[in-house]
């Protein structure tokens, strides 16, 4: 039997759990490192006794784990059981539904709620309470229910939820086409130097840390983004701004913001967790220190969200009020600011 019937006969009683296309600009690595940095609370030990049992693959063929990935190769991880992710048990968690018709649905995601299972996330997500408050929501394109875009687990914020199939086409086509509406409200490190701008970059994988996103010049790398923002108010030492998405990629908002050096406040992910911009005053870090106890997650609230209903042709908008916990933190530099005149600081 030849290598190739091998491999597919192998295939047939795997299921898929990861697939990663490597990045054009990712230099020499060694596989189970390169995973390592990409799946959440994976194990180099783990990842080698999957190598070794046949368990990933390179371009649909087998490797060991210390095969050194290039550029353009398609990784994947198949074990014999389907992946934990598609299967989704109904959870009764508390839903802020903003809007609900025969159609659709708008829900306030509060910060901390897990939109869709995934590793290291297998319950307790939006989807989980959607299965346990709708039946037969239909699956999009990764089989997961209802959900017609994302945002982060620690960004709060508008979701629409599709509840039928030709609500879950129509609103896919609007975001893919770009025609919906997204702001966003966000508080980053540094005095934005212009009132208004637009931040353009392809958003790939980052090649060092790959847990986040990162600007790519080359034009044949990542996905193109495009992030209008314009502030609303300035504290000095940090900014609070406006987010428009022309584009809705991953992270799009915490990587653009980071690739013009103003990080979102206390996002830990991107460096907004240290203290970025200020005094070296004990008391200026106690207080930076109670901003982030206020805000305990980044600064990135999914405020207003608009779309033309799928059934009526209506455009709709729908807008939220800052959480709790961003007023809080907006609040303490909104004082901290006049007391200390910061609000004219320059960068």
């Amino acid at each position: 039997m030849n290598n190739n019937i091998d491999t597919i006969d192998l295939e047939d009683e795997l299921f898929e759990h990861f697939r990663f296309e490597v990045p054009k600009g990712q230099t020499s690595l060694r596989i189970d490192k390169y995973l390592m940095s990409l799946i959440q609370n994976a194990t180099r030990n783990k990842i080698q006794t999957a190598a070794t049992e046949g368990n990933i693959f390179v371009n649909d063929a087998t490797v060991k784990s210390n095969y050194k990935v290039k550029a353009n190769d398609v990784v994947r991880v198949m074990l014999s059981h389907p992946p934990f992710e598609n299967r989704v048990d109904p959870e009764d968690i508390p839903l802020n539904i903003v809007y609900e018709d025969a159609t659709l649905l708008l829900i306030n995601k509060p910060p901390g709620l897990v939109v869709h299972p995934g590793h290291g996330n297998y319950t307790g997500t939006l989807v989980n309470a959607l299965a346990f408050h709708f039946e037969n929501l239909p699956m999009n394109s990764s089989e997961r229910p209802g959900l017609v875009h994302r945002i982060d687990k620690d960004t709060s914020g508008l979701l629409v939820i599709a509840k039928t199939e030709a609500a879950m086409t129509h609103l896919a086509k609007q975001f893919e086409a770009k025609t919906s509406e997204r702001e966003y409200v966000a508080l980053v490190w540094g005095n934005v130097a212009e009132d208004k701008g637009t931040i353009e970059g392809n958003l790939a994988r980052h090649l060092k840390d790959r847990m986040q996103m990162a600007v790519f010049a080359d034009p044949e790398i990542g996905k193109p983004a495009v992030t209008h923002y314009k502030v609303l108010e300035r504290f000095g030492y940090v900014t609070l701004i406006s987010c428009q998405l022309e584009t809705g990629r991953t992270h799009q908002i915490r990587a653009h913001l980071k690739h013009i050096g103003h990080p979102l406040f206390n996002d830990e992910r991107y460096g907004g967790h240290l203290i970025l911009k200020g005094t070296t005053f004990t008391k200026y870090k106690q207080f930076i220190d109670n901003c982030f106890k206020a805000l305990p997650r980044q600064a990135l609230h999914a405020k207003t969200l608009g779309f033309v209903h799928p059934t009526t042709g209506e455009m709709m908008r729908f807008d939220t009020e800052l959480p709790q916990d961003f007023q809080d933190c907006i609040e303490k530099w909104r004082g901290y600011s006049k007391s200390h005149g910061t609000d004219e600081v320059e960068e």
